[in-house]
């Protein structure tokens, strides 16, 4: 197989993958409470162990989904499947955001 503009796209795609395996490795062994949003604020939460469990999983799976939908990448000429990933990732972004704002009420001190 030869190395084509889609598989450098593919690795790119992959270390930004990574990049949020990070962030949600690091979410677990935090001990202050994480903030999700930039130059933001985050409420004070109850159970700051709990909540950073819980904010680390979303980044994980996150990550997860992320890189399989930059699996369309590495099929040649996949330009009608790109659309595919970019999609994912848009409707997966909004899925982070509604599934954060569920963690942030549960946890949030009341």
């Amino acid at each position: 197989m030869s190395v084509n503009a889609w598989n450098i796209g593919f690795l790119v795609w992959l270390a930004c993958g990574l990049l949020f395996f990070g962030i949600g490795i690091r979410c677990f062994f935090t001990k202050k409470q994480v903030g999700f949003w930039a130059n933001a604020e985050t409420p004070q939460m109850e159970n700051v162990k709990a909540y950073n469990r819980a904010v680390g999983v979303l980044w994980l799976a996150y990550a997860a989904v992320f890189c399989v939908l930059g699996i369309p990448m590495l099929i040649p000429q996949p330009s009608a499947l790109i659309l595919l990933s970019v999609l994912g990732v848009v409707f997966e972004t909004i899925v982070l955001i509604a599934v954060y704002i569920r963690i942030e009420q549960k946890y949030k001190k009341k």
